[in-house]
């Protein structure tokens, strides 16, 4: 109908000067209008040119205060002639229109306020602004002060009106054939594609975009600090178990019973299994005498170890756990040889979320066990380690750890942040840890750890960890990372 119309219509007429007008003559949206000139457009059909223009009309409070009149007004009119008390006014008109009323009225100086009476000082008044936003929305035009005074109390907006002016195009028809996209074999037999005209190709239109798979920058890193770990030498720890006891998290390290990361505010306990029996009763005794009464040089935490606090059962807190296990299989061996040992896998904090910190994350461990190991042997495998990874700005804290001593804290500077960030831990696992396992006592182990989201977010100059993660990922980030590279 609305083709038919404009076609009909051009044929006697040299233009369509406004399309919003003429879809109102011939009854018909002015949306469904301008899908039929775009499309008449594209086959040279019609020649349209857009046009604008720019018009206030009122907001919904505008609309209001012509319909009921202006707030100052409708203050003044509630006023009775022997006055009346702010409260029941405010009753009266209601909290909004009594402060903007007020406000304006004894501006204009109509009323008074005597204590708490409101009461008139004129006998009448006009209601100028009524007037003019009725004015504005019949389309007359009125001074730019007002506006701007309209415009500065959110009584009008600026609406911009978009239509188009339509002209005959190079090929005009009074009606079009609809061109015939495909050659059918209904067509070669009854033979009527001798009369069809086809639309023509476009060589020019866009593609669908080739759909292929894109890596994480958390799976990118992980496979390069994987690749790291295996290029030095090291075997890789299974991490299949999130679920872990508090023996194997917390005391076969060295960790007392009563250290604060036991809380459950720092670590997430489970109901059901709430404990573990499956401990190894012969280690579990030397672990137990070490806590209280010390050995190997040390003189223990002198308390009393309870075997229920280690049965509990909790999300790993660290795969430090996994190098615990691995630590004691490697001591029941006959004929003690040397080891590198790496894992990247979950663990979980019961933390508060911002910035930095998440409730779970990935940790990344790596572990040397050997003969006179010391810490310039850790320094240089450190160095070696994160400058593989392009993380050459580093600097060492001394730290404190139940199982490690010396300790170090590691630090890489965040070229987004401006400032040193901590990235991981590491030291030499402490006596009291080792020898209860069985590892010989020439044997020492150096170890480091760092959660795999911190080195991520340098190396892609991220400054906040929840971009990592949920509806705050930048999808564009990840499809600079495709998963098949192709070289030339």
């Amino acid at each position: 109908m609305a083709e038919d119309a404009i076609l009909g219509f051009l044929q006697s007429n040299d233009e369509i000067a406004d399309s919003h007008e003429f879809a109102a003559s011939v009854g018909v949206g002015h949306t469904e209008l301008e899908n039929v000139i775009k499309s008449l457009k594209g086959f040279e059909i019609v020649d349209s040119k857009e046009i604008t223009k720019d018009r206030w009309v009122l907001t919904d409070e505008g609309k209001s205060y012509a319909a009921n009149g202006s707030p100052e007004v409708q203050f003044f009119l509630a006023i009775p002639p022997e006055g009346i008390s702010r409260a029941d006014l405010k009753v009266k008109l209601g909290a909004e229109i009594f402060e903007i009323g007020s406000k304006a009225a004894a501006k204009n100086k109509w009323v008074g306020f005597d204590k708490d009476l409101v009461t008139k000082k004129v006998g009448s008044v006009k209601d100028e602004t009524k007037d003019l936003l009725k004015r504005i929305d019949g389309g007359e035009a009125v001074a730019d002060k007002v506006i701007n005074d309209l415009k500065r109390r959110k009584l009008i907006t600026k609406y911009t009106w978009r239509g188009y002016s339509l002209r005959k195009g190079p090929k005009y028809v009074l009606k079009r054939k609809k061109a015939a996209t495909d050659l059918t074999r209904e067509h070669l037999q009854r033979g009527d594609w001798k009369d069809l005209e086809f639309k023509e190709y476009n060589l020019d239109a866009q593609v669908q975009p080739i759909q292929i798979g894109y890596m994480h920058p958390l799976l990118e890193v992980r496979e390069a600090i994987q690749n790291i770990f295996l290029q030095m030498g090291f075997e890789e720890m299974p991490t299949n178990n999130f679920v872990e006891s508090s023996f194997w998290n917390f005391d076969a390290l060295f960790q007392p019973q009563q250290h604060p990361a036991r809380d459950s505010h720092d670590t997430f306990f489970l109901k059901v299994p709430a404990t573990t029996r499956q401990l190894p009763e012969d280690y579990v005794d030397k672990v137990k005498r070490v806590h209280e009464f010390g050995g190997y040089g040390s003189k223990g935490y002198g308390y009393d170890w309870k075997r229920d606090e280690a049965e509990k059962n909790l999300l790993r807190t660290h795969t430090t756990a996994v190098s615990t296990r691995m630590l004691y299989k490697l001591a029941q061996q006959q004929l003690f040889s040397p080891k590198r040992y790496y894992s990247i896998d979950r663990v979980f904090r019961n933390e508060a979320v911002d910035r930095t910190h998440l409730a779970e994350f990935h940790q990344i461990e790596g572990l040397i066990c050997d003969r006179g190991l010391t810490l310039g042997d850790l320094l240089g495998v450190l160095e070696d380690f994160f400058s593989r990874l392009g993380m050459s700005k580093l600097r060492f804290k001394p730290a404190y750890n139940p199982y490690t001593e010396p300790s170090m804290e590691i630090f890489s500077y965040h070229d987004g942040l401006k400032k040193w960030v901590e990235v991981g831990n590491s030291g030499m696992f402490r006596p009291e840890m080792l020898l209860p396992m069985g590892l010989p006592e020439d044997v020492n182990v150096i170890a480091w750890g760092l959660s795999l989201e911190r080195p991520t977010m340098i190396l892609y100059g991220i400054d906040n960890i929840r971009d990592l993660f949920g509806p705050k990922v930048d999808f564009e980030i990840i499809k600079r990372s495709p998963m098949c590279r192709l070289g030339l």
